[in-house]
């Protein structure tokens, strides 16, 4: 069964999407932050953005989550920023028919709820960083970009009607 990726900087909303998406769609949510190595959670605690090669296991190890999730039927929403074309496409290679959902903000509404976040690893110092990873998937295919922000219920509403729609029905 395919799955969906919330997608986005940090702060979009990619969990607070992703919950309520899950639990309306009755479908098994992976929450990326969760399968970050420890070495990867210090480098951000510390304001130091993540390379390429830091990324690589943890997407490796997501894509195997979606793979396994696949592999019994059920139907995944992962939370992952996915900033690059080359990560989505990692992820692609565990699910035909990866579905994305680009949550999209702007950096200062970003910094904004980042810093307003509690609990949280990830530093506002960090979003000007996330922002210059990120190659919006605008010309990808299954891909539904969203305005974050609009409310909670009008996001999931939209998706679930894209996800259901007969050009992305699986």
């Amino acid at each position: 069964m395919p799955a969906i990726v919330v997608m986005g900087v940090t702060g979009c909303g990619k969990t607070s999407v992703a919950m309520a998406l899950s639990e309306r769609m009755h479908a098994r949510m992976i929450e990326g932050d969760a399968f970050h190595p420890v070495a990867n959670i210090q480098k951000m605690k510390a304001g130091i953005p993540l390379t390429d090669a830091d990324r690589q296991g943890w997407l490796e190890t997501l894509r195997h989550e979606l793979a396994g999730t696949a592999a019994t039927g059920d139907i995944a929403v992962l939370t992952c920023s996915a900033l690059k074309r080359r990560y989505r496409d990692t992820l692609r290679a565990a699910s035909p028919g990866l579905a994305f959902v680009f949550l999209q903000l702007s950096p200062a509404a970003a910094t904004v709820r980042v810093a307003d976040r509690a609990g949280h690893f990830m530093p506002a110092s960090l979003v000007d960083s996330q922002f210059r990873d990120l190659e919006p998937p605008l010309d990808e295919a299954l891909v539904l970009t969203v305005d974050a922000t609009e409310a909670l219920p009008v996001i999931v509403d939209r998706i679930e009607a894209w996800w259901r729609s007969p050009e992305t029905m699986r």
